[in-house]
């Protein structure tokens, strides 16, 4: 694999309105001069699952308010393979979030429109202006009607959306995975076909240096990237503004969302890998694990993060925000910008924390944006593909199915406690995965085996998905020159 420039496709977004940095926005699609004055901004979420400290919703709500036009947001629960093949446990947790959200929307008078892309039963009141009510009659007030909602066109769920509010723009979160990109892709393709006067603008509101502002090119490593992102993190990691007050909302409302028989439906659709309990969802939940007074991150745990978080027996050294930090519900800035706040209390802690919150993190989104082939191996390195390839051949002790690792079926106790914490915990301990990944490869049939097998074990039982799990497995990998030796 060589290293990869992506020439952007898009223009830097405007100077103003925005309160976000000019260079966290492009604009992907510039609509034309047939677009709907005074018509609402939409602000589409996916990544940044929250309210607070979100520079894609501040985006929406600048534009709105400089063009005295409403603002609403919208999430699409597409089905697979939009959400990755989530299971149980990340549907359960990522739905559970978003009826808190829709909640504050509400409270906010923000409006939330939940496109589920499912069929499901609801029940909401006749519209006087456009139902038939049960005597046949128009104007049938305060009549109920049960019906399917059925939205099963993915992509084309957003478009259909923007035309029926009128909508003049569109705020999309960013992300770096493919069945996003895609489905960015298609969003925008239909409305240049039937909408074209609708501006589309996506904003970089996960990393605290933007991923094209950071770097242009896939990055060799944590070392070239670091020095990069130093020179330019005081510019993006600056406080956020409160949000800016819009136009009262007048178009068509949001239908009322019966959350617990959406979770059941769900979840019960969707592979039975049991939620977790150690941690509720939610922008007020993920506070509380940063900032808690009984157990905050920052405020009771952080001294001890630089000596022991590499220890998988002190497990309260880490943070245990990264469920809250993928599924967006709080920010990786906020978490920064707090840090910083409470440096005093360790320094050498602190600046640990910032390496692995901000260069760490924000490389694994450099790789994926970068890298097309992210999660295969034709994504590696040349030097790290010719290495796996030349020993893959090597004689392996043990030979493991699938379904043996995923159920810890293995002749090592470390690597099966490693596995067993994945799989009723949701997550494993950062200092074990290498050892992980490194055995998945020594007990499988080859490098493209291991690589399958470690991205299904990953992807089906952890509460979040680690964008490295390519970097982890090669980086352990390689440096085993004979696969039987133990090192």
């Amino acid at each position: 694999m060589r290293p990869t420039t992506v020439s952007p496709r898009t223009v830097p977004g405007p100077t103003n309105p925005s309160p976000a940095h000019p260079s966290r926005v492009r604009v992907i699609h510039p609509g034309g001069d047939d677009g709907k004055p005074g018509g609402p901004v939409v602000y589409w979420m996916l990544r940044e699952q929250r309210l607070a400290d979100n520079w894609a919703l501040l985006h929406a709500a600048g534009l709105a308010a400089a063009s005295a036009s409403p603002l609403a947001v919208a999430f699409a629960l597409f089905p697979k393979p939009f959400l990755l093949s989530a299971r149980r446990r990340q549907l359960g947790f990522l739905l559970r979030g978003l009826r808190l959200l829709s909640a504050d929307a509400a409270a906010r008078r923000l409006p939330f429109f939940l496109l589920t892309g499912m069929r499901f039963l609801t029940r909401r009141p006749l519209s006087p202006e456009n139902d038939i009510g049960p005597s046949g009659l128009r104007n049938a007030r305060n009549c109920y009607c049960f019906f399917y909602v059925s939205l099963t066109g993915g992509p084309t769920e957003i478009p259909a959306l923007l035309r029926r509010l009128g909508a003049s723009t569109l705020v999309a979160d960013f992300s770096p995975l493919r069945p996003v990109k895609e489905a960015l892709d298609a969003v925008v393709d239909d409305l240049r076909r039937d909408a074209p006067g609708v501006t589309v603008h996506q904003v970089d509101a996960h990393n605290v240096v933007p991923v094209w502002a950071a770097s242009g090119k896939l990055e060799y490593s944590a070392k070239t990237f670091r020095s990069k992102i130093s020179k330019v993190m005081d510019e993006y990691l600056v406080e956020f503004p409160e949000l800016p007050a819009v136009a009262p909302w007048d178009r068509e409302q949001p239908e009322d969302v019966n959350w617990e028989e959406l979770i059941n439906r769900v979840c019960s659709e969707a592979d039975n890998v049991k939620e977790i309990d150690w941690c509720e969802p939610g922008e007020e939940a993920a506070m509380e694990a940063l900032l808690g007074s009984k157990d905050g991150f920052l405020t009771k745990r952080i001294k001890s993060y630089e000596t022991d978080r590499n220890d998988p027996t002190k497990a309260r050294a880490l943070s245990g925000l990264s469920p809250y930090l993928h599924f967006g519900h709080i920010s990786a800035q906020r978490c920064a910008l707090e840090a910083k706040k409470h440096r005093h209390l360790s320094p050498k802690s602190v600046d640990a924390f910032l390496e692995e919150l901000v260069v760490r993190r924000e490389l694994a989104d450099n790789f994926c944006y970068y890298q097309p082939q992210y999660d295969s191996l034709s994504g590696a390195w040349d030097w790290a593909r010719k290495t796996l390839m030349d020993h893959a051949t090597d004689k392996r002790e043990h030979i493991y199915t699938r379904e043996q690792l995923e159920n810890a079926k293995t002749h090592d106790p470390l690597w099966n406690a490693s596995q067993l914490e994945m799989v009723h915990h949701g997550k494993m301990h950062g200092f074990m995965r290498m050892y992980w990944a490194k055995k998945i490869l020594e007990w499988t049939s080859g490098p493209e085996e291991a690589l399958s097998v470690a991205i299904y074990l990953n992807d089906k039982v952890i509460s979040i998905h680690m964008f490295g799990t390519l970097f982890i497995i090669l980086l352990a990998l390689v440096n085993s020159i004979n696969l039987t030796h133990e090192t």
